[in-house]
């Protein structure tokens, strides 16, 4: 932020991120699968089929799995929405805002699947969600 202003750039750069950024947080979210207990980041105990067993003999939904799936979605989403709109693209900082928007939504969602939901991770979500309003700076 600070070098964009230093260098008089005034578009919004976090456009140009948004898809590279999902695929950086989904490579992310399957070191955090294959890490098991060890992160931290398991989901509490199911019984449905699909939990996985991370070492310690107790089905668990995947939130890192759920996460990566959500993210192909996302990205597909606004993938579809920027062709839908094709004469009339998405204006500046809206995919970004559109990202960060339903990113952090589905973090605050999914949190309440593990067993150490960060009260302090919550609460910083809601100071983003305040300066959201102020994305044309990013």
């Amino acid at each position: 932020m600070l070098t964009k202003k230093r260098l008089g750039v005034t578009a919004s750069s976090g456009d140009l991120l948004v898809f590279s950024l999902l695929l950086g947080l989904s490579i992310g979210r399957l070191g955090c699968f294959f890490s098991g207990l060890e992160d931290g980041t398991y989901g509490t105990a199911t019984a449905l089929p699909w939990g996985a067993n991370f070492g310690d003999g107790i089905p668990r939904h995947p939130t890192n799995l759920y996460e990566i799936l959500f993210l192909g979605v996302l990205a597909l989403l606004l993938w579809l929405l920027e062709r839908w709109r094709e004469p009339l693209p998405l204006g500046d900082g809206r995919r970004f805002k559109l990202f960060l928007s339903g990113y952090l939504l589905f973090r605050l969602l999914v949190e309440f699947m593990k067993p150490k939901a960060a009260l302090p991770g919550l609460v910083y979500y809601v100071w983003v969600w305040k300066k959201s309003s102020n994305f044309e700076s990013l």
